[in-house]
Formats: C-alpha cells, sequence, structure tokens
C-alpha cells in the first residue's frame, strides 16, 4: 500500500511546523521586555494567525484521513495516544490565545478581562504545546530532512513551499494592515514609561 499522501502531508506540517517554532521563538524573545518589545509582539502575533491555520488545516486533514480509514493514512497510523490526547488541549489554548491576542489589539489597553484570558491561555497552552513538540519532534525531523534533501521525490515540493510562504505573505499583509490599530497600546506603553 502506497503511503505518498500521508508523507507529502507530514512534510507539509513539517514545514509549517519549522516555521512556526521560529516565528513562536521571535514571539517568545518580545516576552523578555514586553514593554520595549510590544510593537514587535502584536506583529508576530498577527503574522502567525494564517500560518497557524495551515497547520491546524493539514493535521486536520490527517486526522479527517485517518479517522475516515482512508487505507493509506491508515497504514501511516495514527500518533501515540498521548499525542491525540494532548492535541485537543494544543488546538484550544492555541485559538484562545490569539482570539484573546486580536481581542486585545481590538479593545485596546484597560481590559483586564481579556488581558487575564490572554495570560492564563497562554500558561496552559506553553505546556501543551512544549509537549506536543517534544512529540513530535523525531517525525518532524524526519520529514525536513526528506523534503529538504529529496524535495521532488514524492512531488509537489512546490506546491508545500508555496501554501508556506503564501501563508506566511498573507500574514505579513495582516500584520501590516492590523497594525496601525494597536496604536493604543503603544501609546500606553509610552505613557507607562513617561510616568514611571
Amino acid at each position: 500500500m502506497e503511503t505518498v499522501g500521508p508523507e507529502r502531508n507530514a512534510r507539509l506540517t513539517a514545514i509549517t511546523g519549522a516555521v512556526l517554532l521560529v516565528l513562536l521563538a521571535v514571539e517568545g524573545f518580545t516576552l523578555l521586555s514586553l514593554r520595549a518589545m510590544l510593537s514587535w509582539h502584536i506583529f508576530v502575533g498577527v503574522l502567525v494567525v494564517p500560518i497557524v491555520v495551515l497547520k491546524l488545516g493539514s493535521t486536520g486533514y490527517r486526522f479527517f484521513r485517518y479517522y475516515t480509514h482512508r487505507p493509506d493514512y491508515v497504514q501511516a497510523g495514527p500518533p501515540n495516544l498521548l499525542l491525540r490526547l494532548l492535541g485537543p488541549v494544543v488546538v484550544l489554548t492555541t485559538v484562545a490565545l490569539l482570539a484573546t491576542g486580536i481581542a486585545l489589539i481590538v479593545v485596546g489597553p484597560g481590559r483586564g478581562l481579556v488581558l487575564n484570558l490572554h495570560k492564563a491561555s497562554f500558561i496552559v497552552w506553553l505546556a501543551a504545546l512544549g509537549a506536543h513538540v517534544l512529540g513530535h519532534l523525531g517525525r518532524t525531523q524526519g520529514a525536513l530532512r526528506g523534503e529538504l534533501s529529496s524535495p521532488d521525490q514524492l512531488g509537489g515540493s512546490r506546491w508545500r513551499l508555496l501554501l508556506v510562504a503564501g501563508a506566511v505573505a498573507i500574514g505579513a499583509i495582516a500584520a501590516v494592515a492590523v497594525y496601525p490599530q494597536a496604536a493604543a497600546w503603544l501609546h500606553w506603553v509610552q505613557a507607562f514609561h513617561r510616568d514611571h
């Protein structure tokens, strides 16, 4: 039984995950001095949204194909049980984190409930994502190695790269478009620095 479909999907998921890890590392770096790097925090936070959507789409597709008993996906097998149980937590906390972050941009400073939800979802998300990344590290590295060493072996390499590049481009456009809406936060930070 051929498993080209699952391997192509794994490669798309791996490339998307690698791009996300880099961007999330940048986002995490901004937390070291959020007041000084708030503009970067907001920009990268919006930038990652389409990339996260692509990652959820690729993993959701694999999930759908496996549980609808497509033979090649069944043969490729599911992630281990712990990772399958952790998956919904990663998805829900990711959505909560991004949604509350965008809500904070829209409502501006002074909204304690939304800010507290953003912080709480971050804490749960960080723990879940850490376990998720560690659990998938070996499989992701193998898929990335395969894509980098023999990209056209399975076909579709250009499409995978175009999908990821497209998600990054859409994220960058969205971040530039949304950035002016974050002005209230940036003014709040400047006022805070003047007052303290």
